[in-house]
């Protein structure tokens, strides 16, 4: 009888060190995965900025540029232009390493804000920033379906 009721007792306590092992394991594994998608949403709202800003600012670049602006004027909206370019480039690659599902759309919008560059007219700029919002928009809606899976 004492032989039976030490091998339950080991039994449970194996059992029981199981349990708490897979509930530890899940409980880890969950605390990664909620790590990851915010570090991801923290990198999708970067990027969204800084394309936002690039676009504005090559908004104004180019209608300057296209208005036939002084130089100067010009030559200060393109440093800018730089500015907000070189805001791109950490968000883009963040995004595109911790959820390289999105690698596409991420190039997309950001292929997309950098073709303002050189429209041809202000029509042209402006068909280029709305395709540049497009594509930053398809980017949000495939990163809110990837980010929504359990």
């Amino acid at each position: 009888m004492e032989i039976a009721a030490a091998v339950v007792a080991v039994i449970g306590t194996v059992l029981g060190a199981s349990v708490v092992g897979v509930q530890q394991y899940y409980a880890s594994r969950s605390e990664r995965r909620q790590a990851l998608r915010d570090r991801a949403l923290t990198a999708l709202s970067e990027l969204s900025t800084a394309l936002a800003d690039h676009r504005r600012a090559m908004w104004v670049r180019e209608d300057l540029r296209l208005s036939g602006a002084a130089p100067a004027d010009v030559a200060a909206a393109r440093e800018a232009s730089h500015v907000t370019r070189s805001a791109v480039t950490a968000p883009q690659i963040a995004l595109a390493v911790l959820l390289p599902q999105l690698r596409l759309d991420v190039d997309a919008a950001v292929r997309a804000a950098y073709d303002m560059r050189g429209a041809r007219s202000v029509e042209v700029l402006a068909s280029l920033r709305e395709s540049a919002v497009a594509a930053a928009d398809c980017l949000t809606a495939s990163a809110a379906r990837l980010l929504s899976r359990p």
